[in-house]
């Protein structure tokens, strides 16, 4: 009769583990597909967010890579501070497999970094009267087109080069209002960002005109003016070739390390844009 209840007792608990395991089995299950819409609701270049209106969105956009070390620096910087940032490339400076890896990297840091279009030829080697003649158009729309196929751009966001003119949704503006490229990419949906602030070049030295100090001024005023493009938006527009010396990367990083102490400030991608953002 002991001996009975015994092996009875060990069945249930036969059973009570063999329920338990199954349990267990459902709860891995449902990790595993939790796991899985994580992988899937990964956020993808383009897609949109929700902008809060109490913010100060700041849009760091840096033209012509690839320029080692200048965009390696400015890489290091942003992953660094752990702030995003906007890379405008150029197809023909991406000669050899040094620079292609660091498109690469580049195109695949998203969301921290966004990969976006400056032009294959940077305007027929910044000859820009040829390039926006309206004559031209074609092949400057093809210059982008086959910027885009050659580093795998991922948006449809356009910087011209030597320009400051912005596009969306048939709303032009800007020095380039009129042209027939501009036109012609509006009505094919790119997207095209000029900049609200440049940190400019120190003449021909590659090497930042303003001091971080100063920069974080302008940004404020731009700011307080209310005189960005957007507002409580402001697209900042530098080149990675300033930042090659370690003491303008430290610049920089100081720059980003003062905006980031006001809480307003929010660092984003360019597909982030307000205007970009509307369909």
């Amino acid at each position: 009769m002991n001996l009975l209840k015994t092996i009875a007792g060990t069945g249930i608990c036969v059973l009570a583990l063999a329920a338990t395991g199954c349990k267990n089995n459902s709860s891995d299950s449902k990790q595993g597909a939790d796991s899985a819409k994580t992988v899937a609701a990964k956020p993808v270049p383009g897609s949109a967010i929700k902008l809060d209106s109490s913010k100060r969105y700041i849009y760091l956009t840096w033209d012509d890579s690839p320029q080692p070390p200048g965009t390696v620096n400015c890489k290091n910087v942003f992953q660094a501070e752990g702030i995003k940032a906007t890379f405008f490339s150029v197809g023909f400076n991406q000669v050899g497999p040094f620079k292609k890896r660091l498109i690469d990297s580049i195109r695949n840091g998203y969301p921290q970094f966004l990969l976006a279009n400056h032009s294959f030829s940077h305007g027929f080697n910044d000859k820009y009267s040829k390039f926006y003649n309206p004559a031209m158009t074609d092949s400057a729309l093809n210059d982008f087109l086959k910027n885009e196929k050659l580093l795998g751009v991922p948006v449809k966001i356009i910087r011209l080069p030597g320009n400051n003119t912005w596009a969306s949704n048939g709303n032009i503006q800007g020095q380039k209002s009129n042209s027939e490229l501009v036109k012609r990419l509006d009505s094919l949906g790119y997207k095209i960002v000029g900049w609200d602030l440049e940190w400019s070049q120190q003449g021909k030295k590659k090497e930042p005109k303003e001091s971080a100090e100063e920069m974080v001024k302008r940004v404020n005023q731009k700011f307080e003016d209310g005189s960005t493009n957007q507002q409580n938006a402001i697209v900042i527009l530098s080149h990675d070739r300033l930042f090659e010396k370690k003491q303008f990367a430290d610049s920089l990083s100081r720059f980003i390390s003062i905006l980031k102490a006001d809480k307003r400030n929010v660092f984003e991608t360019i597909d982030h844009y307000p205007s970009i953002q509307q369909k």
